[in-house]
C-alpha cells in the first residue's frame, strides 16, 4: 500500500540561536510546506525523486535498500545530496529496524510548494516525513542526522502558532493563539539569497550566553503573543534584535541593509539571509520595492 505524508514550513519569529540554550521561542508554521508520496516499487530498492514548487525533478537518486544496514559505516557517494538522504535514511532505521526490513521496494516522490531558497525548511519537512513514514520519533531523528534545537519539527507538527522550547534535550511545544489586531500590516520580505543554518549556529556557538540574555529573550518572547498594541510590538522587535546584535557581535539586519527605514525590521532564524518580518503600510513596502526585494508576502498569507 502506498501512502502519503505532509509537514509545514516553519518560520522563527523570537529566539532564533538562543533557543538552542533553553530560550523560549515562538514559531509559526507556514502555508508552504512539503509533501512525500511513498509507493510500492521494484523490491530491494528505492527510486527516489524529487520536484521543487516549479514542477521541475531537482534531484533523482537509486538507493539499494541493504545499504542501509545499521551496522555499516556511512556511505560516501559523489553526490552530497544522496549521502544527505542515505544518512536520514540509515539514522531512521536505527531508530526503527523493522523500517525497510522487508522485501518491497519503493517510489518515493517528494513535492516542494514553495523555493528551496525561501528557507522554509525543506530539510525540516523531510525529516518529518521520513519519520513519520517510518514510525520514528522525528525529533530524535533530526538529533541525529542534521541536528539544532528541533523547533522546525515542531512546527512541521503543528497547525497553529507554537511557543517552543528546549529542556535537558526535551522539546517541549505550546500551541498559542496568536490574536494581533495589527497583523495587516506585517510582512514577510525574502532578503534574495540563502542563509546556512548550520554555519551560523556554529558561529554562534563560539559566543558566550548568559542567563539573564536567556531570560531576556523567554520574556520578549512571552510578551509578543500577548502584545495588544503594534508601537509595544515594534519596541520588543527592536529591543530582541539589538539583544541577539549583541551576542553575535553582528551589526542588525535594518543597521546593515535598511538604516533609513522608519519602522520595525526583525531578523528571522539564522541572520543573513531567507526572510526578515517588517511592520509596514502598503505605502511603506515600495521603499523595499525600489531596493531589489520584490517577494513580499503579507502575514496571513504566510501564516496558517
Amino acid at each position: 500500500m502506498g501512502a502519503k505524508f505532509y509537514s509545514n514550513g516553519k518560520l522563527l519569529l523570537s529566539g532564533e540561536y538562543l533557543v538552542l540554550d533553553g530560550a523560549k521561542a515562538l514559531s509559526i508554521p507556514t502555508r508552504y510546506g512539503q509533501s512525500m508520496i511513498v509507493e510500492p516499487s521494484e523490491p530491494g530498492i528505492i527510486q527516489w525523486k524529487s520536484i521543487d514548487h516549479n514542477g521541475i525533478i531537482w534531484f533523482e537518486t537509486t538507493i539499494r535498500i541493504s545499504d542501509l544496514n545499521v551496522s555499516e559505516k556511512i556511505i560516501k557517494t559523489p553526490n552530497a545530496i544522496t549521502e544527505t538522504l542515505l544518512k536520514i535514511l540509515q539514522e531512521a532505521k536505527k531508530l526503527n529496524s523493522k523500517f525497510l526490513d522487508d522485501p518491497c521496494g519503493w517510489n518515493v516522490t517528494t513535492n516542494l510548494n514553495f523555493p528551496q531558497n525561501w528557507g522554509l525548511g525543506s530539510s525540516s519537512t523531510l525529516i518529518n516525513n521520513v519519520a513519520q513514514w517510518a514510525n520514528v520519533n522525528a525529533f530524535k531523528l533530526l538529533e541525529t542526522s542534521f541536528g539544532g534545537s528541533g523547533y522546525d519539527i515542531a512546527a512541521a507538527q503543528n497547525n497553529t502558532p507554537i511557543l517552543y522550547t528546549l529542556k535537558d534535550r526535551q522539546s517541549i511545544t505550546e500551541s498559542v493563539a496568536i490574536n494581533w489586531g495589527f497583523k495587516d500590516e506585517l510582512f514577510f520580505i525574502h532578503l534574495n539569497q540563502k542563509q546556512n543554518s548550520k554555519e551560523g549556529i556554529a558561529q554562534y556557538r563560539k559566543t558566550k550566553v548568559s542567563l539573564l540574555e536567556l531570560n531576556k529573550i523567554s520574556t520578549i518572547t512571552s510578551s509578543l503573543v500577548d502584545c495588544k498594541t503594534l508601537t509595544v510590538f515594534e519596541k520588543l522587535l527592536e529591543t530582541h534584535e539589538n539583544i541577539i546584535s549583541e551576542i553575535l557581535k553582528t551589526p542588525t539586519i535594518k543597521t546593515l541593509l535598511f538604516p533609513e527605514y522608519r519602522r520595525s525590521i526583525k531578523s528571522l532564524g539564522a541572520w543573513g539571509g531567507d526572510f526578515i518580518m517588517v511592520t509596514a503600510s502598503q505605502k511603506d513596502l515600495q521603499y523595499f520595492k525600489n531596493k531589489g526585494y520584490q517577494t513580499i508576502i503579507p502575514f496571513a498569507e504566510m501564516t496558517l
